[in-house]
């Protein structure tokens, strides 16, 4: 264990660089709960920074303890100090730089387990709020969706706002990520998945989608939706019922009640 006190400390300017996304290849864990999480998945840890007040449950003692066996590089730094690297108003005195999941087309395993279950995906296209993005994730693996795919424009799954909305869902799900919209359609069909999106102006309910054939679930952004083009390039549409006065759901709030319905429907 070594104690840091200045800004300017390397391991502290790294740290930083990774909280802002300006190295490639790692994460910024941050709290009690998504370290405990991001320990859970076996990907490396590089450096640990905690306050002094950090270690006064037992919790946090045990938590500390299984970092401890897992890297070297263990900082106590002051509190002054922590809420200047920290990305939340209300820390709980811990953070993590870490190894990034590997994400890929592959990742999505068509003969997996997961996918043979419930085999209905997830397309998040240029979803930029990563809030949503990482709700999303946190329902999709409550569901047991096999995987989600994110295009090029979207948040990074893998932002400290995403990771802490989805609550430990992205260092576990299958995830795609930066992939070209076309190209997941062309695999989906490849692959024998039929598309479907939520469109206001499709004459089915969510009630009346067959949801007993494999079905890739294609989600836009919050501000557009898919675009007119975009639509053409997607088998079916549904609509979510509303009452009149309400002009759109949010965008996970959607995606959570098109995925409970399939699941509810999802027979085998």
């Amino acid at each position: 264990m070594q104690k840091i006190t200045s800004r300017d400390n390397q391991k502290i300017k790294f740290a930083r660089r990774v909280r802002d996304r300006s190295e490639k290849g790692f994460l910024f864990v941050e709290g009690v709960r998504l370290a405990e999480e991001f320990l859970k998945s076996g990907l490396k840890i590089f450096d640990c920074f905690f306050t002094e007040d950090f270690l006064e449950s037992e919790r946090n003692r045990n938590l500390f303890g299984q970092i401890s066996a897992k890297t070297e590089n263990i900082f106590e730094i002051p509190e002054r100090l922590f809420n200047s690297l920290s990305d939340t108003k209300n820390s709980q005195g811990i953070i993590l730089t870490g190894e990034r999941p590997r994400t890929g087309r592959e990742k999505i395993d068509l003969s997996s387990p997961a996918f043979q279950k419930f085999p209905f995906p997830v397309l998040l296209h240029e979803v930029n709020n990563p809030n949503n993005l990482g709700a999303v994730l946190r329902t999709a693996e409550a569901v047991g969706a096999p995987g989600v795919i994110t295009t090029r424009g979207s948040a990074d799954a893998f932002s400290p706002k995403a990771l802490r909305a989805a609550m430990g869902a992205g260092f576990r799900l299958a995830l795609w990520t930066d992939a070209r919209f076309e190209e997941v359609l062309d695999w989906a069909r490849e692959n024998g998945l039929s598309t479907i999106c939520a469109d206001i102006n499709s004459e089915k309910m969510l009630w009346d989608i067959d949801w007993e054939k494999p079905r890739l679930l294609v989600f836009g952004s919050e501000a557009r939706g898919v675009s007119k083009t975009e639509r053409k390039l997607i088998d079916e549409g549904l609509i979510i019922p509303m009452n009149e006065s309400v002009e759109s759901l949010n965008l996970a709030v959607s995606c959570a009640v098109v995925l409970y319905e399939a699941k509810r429907n999802w027979r085998r």
